[in-house]
């Protein structure tokens, strides 16, 4: 099965709610993350790297930030004559609105489904961290002589609202689909679903016709007992972001050398590049066990952080267990622990700010302290 037939729809404001003032002015998909990225690129890459070559973002809102970022695609190679990235707004079609579910969102983008001559689609959210292989989930599909294949994971689910619980059987066959809440051990979905686009549409239009907005129960749970639906474990770096202290604790865990490996190995992750100088340490500076992009000018001390592009630490600082994003400037004197400071945050001398992993203190984007 061939990359090039698969139609990709990316959902960015899915779970916005989640990260509360992170989200305030951006969607999902436009998060930063790890000091260089943003959520969107995962999915985007991983898509790119099987060799899909249309990909549609549907928007619901806030997504100026995710159209500044993702420009016409040229990151991703995608700014084609032909096919390439497409961004999907709301009230798109005659009749349509603000949708409030994925499935109102596909509902009103039909018109692109129908547009497209790709026989496959590929359905998935931003908030999931990983590196997909999504040729192998191709060639699972296939193999199962699947109608629906829904990519999983095992472990402790995800704390939000209607994530899909799933339970297989020796042949990864999904037989039992529901709602779950936080557990120790489960095998849940990773939100990634893939299908004839025929049948996607199709489901569309049954939920359309029965007022069903529910994208898990209209797609996974209704189909169980007619079709074949198969669960297609993924075994690598998958973590799942449902809270502000979920997103602190995946960035942290870049920190450790093996879990950048699990994730940037094999297949790359793009992203917008910023043509910057290279990062300058002062003399005196210490820097620890952190991650510094470039255009960083530190003449303080740095440990555990993730330091985004343009993050001035002015000699006298103490940064400590933080996310800094770009062009923030931390003034003399001043000791973050635990912060997750936004853009172009000002912190004026002398400043001590203290936080917890399981509570981390949030800096919205702009605001001087």
């Amino acid at each position: 099965m061939r990359g090039n037939n698969v139609l990709g729809i990316i959902f960015p404001n899915v779970y916005d709610e989640a990260l509360g003032g992170l989200t305030a002015l951006r969607s999902m998909g436009s998060v930063p993350f790890g000091g260089r990225y943003r959520l969107i690129d995962f999915p985007l890459s991983s898509m790119v790297a099987c060799g899909m070559s249309k990909i549609g973002v549907i928007t619901k809102s806030n997504y100026q930030s995710l159209m500044d970022h993702v420009g016409s695609g040229r990151a991703w190679d995608l700014a084609r004559k032909n096919d390439g990235l497409y961004i999907i707004p709301p009230f798109n079609t005659a009749g349509a609105g603000l949708h409030s579910t994925k499935m109102e969102g596909l509902a009103g983008a039909r018109d692109f489904l129908g547009h497209s001559d790709d026989e496959y689609v590929l359905l998935c959210d931003c908030n999931v961290v990983c590196n997909i292989d999504y040729q192998k989930l191709f060639d699972f599909h296939k193999k199962k002589g699947a109608d629906i294949t829904v990519a999983c994971a095992k472990g402790k689910s995800p704390k939000l609202n209607k994530w899909l619980g799933l339970s297989l059987d020796e042949d990864a066959k999904i037989v039992e689909a529901g709602f779950i809440p936080e557990t120790e051990d489960t095998c849940y979905s990773l939100n990634v679903i893939f299908m004839r686009k025929a049948l996607l549409e199709q489901i569309i239009n049954e939920a359309v016709r029965v007022n069903d907005t529910d994208f898990g129960a209209a797609i996974v749970m209704n189909n169980l007992s007619t079709m074949k639906v198969y669960g297609y474990e993924e075994t690598g770096f998958v973590r799942v972001i449902d809270s502000i202290e979920s997103y602190f604790e995946i960035n942290m865990s870049l920190l450790e050398k093996d879990n950048r490996k699990a994730l940037f190995s094999g297949r790359k992750v793009y992203t917008k590049i910023r043509d910057e100088i290279p990062a300058i340490y002062g003399l005196g500076s210490s820097v620890k066990n952190s991650l510094v992009t470039d255009g960083c000018v530190i003449d303080g001390e740095v440990e555990n952080s993730i330091l985004a592009h343009g993050v001035h630490v002015a000699k006298g600082a103490v940064v400590k267990n933080c996310i800094i994003m770009n062009n923030t400037y931390i003034s003399e004197g001043v000791h973050l622990n635990c912060v997750i400071a936004d853009k172009e945050v000002v912190i004026k001398p002398n400043k001590n700010l203290s936080g917890d992993p399981t509570y981390p203190i949030y800096i919205g984007k702009q605001i001087v302290i």
